[in-house]
């Protein structure tokens, strides 16, 4: 069995996108040790290729690094005691390559100065492989393994955290509505929208949240759209609800990534950011894209200033979104819902 230090530390999508390339080298004899950032810990664990996860808290360390620095001493024993016939750095950034250089390899490989996000990343490795870039994360992520483990790339996809689902009582709908850029927030108003649309078709609608921000907003839908605020928990706890979840829409988020891999039925919401490169997958996922003049724009926050309209609900903005009403949103839900049980006969 060969072995391989993989470094992908985040963000939460990124780590997941990464999973079917471990997939792939898994059947080519290849097993892992994973550096991921320790708020992610829980994902890679669950694969059976993964032996051993590192967790780095490269965010946390970052604020106070001389607070820290017992903890980044052992996280540096912890590279040192490993030996790996390779050491992947599949991220592109700085800060990983970084920790390929502590690391004990036969031989580094990453993506090279024209594939890598921060070009000079690649100058930490031996080998450095070109992935072209416009193509989806999960096929850059699947070509750059096969070249750097020795292998032809394709087949299946697998995610490799298909797991048996929970009971839950009823038809749960889950909300992923939390993200981070401001462009990527599905409007308040068509959240609501689909809120009915899912009691119309005895759907519990159930709402996640993570900061203040989140809560306010979860706080609304269960007020005015009957939802069900599931309890702030660790990413293992939310896992184990979205795997038992009938249904999940989300906005582009890791959580959305995550529940198309789990092959939960998937409906991703995309304006700002393009569906292209980053759309949710899975096998009952689809991505939606905004069909507007200025999407994707690749911007975190909405510069259009035309004309917005509403519904009775109020105003939807960022505007691209009205091209992704409730009605449009939720036949495609159900599409996934169908194909799901189809797959299952």
């Amino acid at each position: 069995m060969k072995t391989a230090l993989l470094v992908k530390m985040s963000s939460l999508g990124d780590v997941v996108h990464a999973l079917p390339a471990v997939s792939d080298a898994a059947l080519h004899g290849w097993q892992f040790d994973w550096v991921v950032e320790e708020a992610f810990a829980d994902i890679p664990a669950r694969h059976h290729a993964v032996r051993q996860v590192l967790p780095i808290a490269w965010r946390r360390w970052r604020r106070a690094l001389w607070r820290y620095r017992g903890e980044m001493r052992e996280f540096r024993r912890s590279l040192k005691a490993g030996s790996y016939d390779v050491v992947l750095d599949s991220q592109g950034l700085l800060k990983s390559a970084a920790v390929v250089r502590l690391a004990e390899g036969d031989a580094t490989a990453g993506f090279d100065r024209d594939s890598a996000r921060e070009p000079l990343a690649s100058r930490s490795y031996e080998q450095a492989f070109n992935v072209p870039r416009r193509q989806h994360a999960i096929d850059r992520q699947r070509q750059l393994f096969a070249a750097a483990l020795g292998y032809e790339p394709g087949g299946a996809l697998r995610f490799g955290l298909e797991m048996p689902a929970t009971d839950a009582p009823g038809k749960v709908c889950v909300f992923l509505h939390g993200t981070t850029w401001e462009s990527k927030h599905y409007p308040e108003a068509l959240w609501l929208d689909l809120a009915e649309c899912a009691g119309r078709d005895g759907y519990q609608v159930a709402v996640t949240w993570g900061d203040d921000a989140e809560r306010q907003r979860a706080e609304l839908l269960a007020e005015q759209g009957g939802a069900q605020i599931w309890p702030r928990g660790t990413l293992g706890e939310l896992t184990q609800r979205l795997i038992g979840a009938d249904l999940v829409v989300g906005v582009d988020s890791g959580l959305t990534h995550l529940a198309a891999a789990l092959g939960v039925p998937t409906v991703g919401l995309y304006g700002s950011t393009d569906a292209v490169l980053t759309g949710c997958r899975g096998t009952a996922a689809i991505a939606l894209a905004a069909d507007f003049a200025c999407a994707p724009c690749l911007q975190k926050r909405c510069s259009f200033e035309g004309e917005v309209v509403g519904n009775r609900y109020g105003l939807i903005r960022p505007a691209c979104y009205a091209t992704l009403n409730a009605d449009t949103v939720w036949h495609h839900a159900m599409e996934r819902v169908r194909a799901r049980r189809f797959l299952h006969l």
